[in-house]
């Protein structure tokens, strides 16, 4: 089966709480527990506000997992660090993001982590994650 780590980074533990009319009412275990629902790969939630910690379970994911699904949350226009954690880790990545980037802020709009990511999901609110993991197992 089909190992997937699936990282969230900062404020997505308020996910549900904060701007829900941008990000939904659905919690990060909503999430994870619709995500597990699919049974169609082995997958480890974990979720940080910290940049470090975010590159340390990217890093510890090199030989252990097959795939990342990363929702890297303002780090993705911020954050080489990610970027460069993700370039040394030989399996596959799927950017995913709640809101569609493009039509926020011009700030925004770049993300880091796309220039390693295989594909991107935006703008499908919390379906992006399900949508990630099944294109991954296909």
């Amino acid at each position: 089966m089909t190992k997937i780590l699936v990282l969230n980074g900062p404020n997505l533990n308020l996910l549900g709480q904060r701007e829900p009319h941008i990000y939904g009412a659905e919690t990060l275990a909503d999430v994870e527990a619709s995500c597990r629902a699919l049974d169609l790969a082995e997958l480890t939630f974990k979720q940080s506000n910290h940049e470090g910690q975010l590159v340390d379970w990217i890093q510890e994911a090199r030989g252990t997992q097959d795939a990342i699904v990363i929702n890297p949350g303002a780090y993705s226009h911020t954050s080489v660090a990610i970027l460069d954690a993700l370039s040394a880790f030989e399996g596959r990545v799927v950017e995913v993001h709640i809101s569609n980037i493009h039509k926020r802020e011009a700030f925004r709009h770049h993300s880091y982590v796309s220039g390693r990511a295989e594909a991107v999901i935006a703008g499908l609110g919390t379906e992006g994650y399900r949508a990630a993991i099944r294109w991954l197992v296909v």
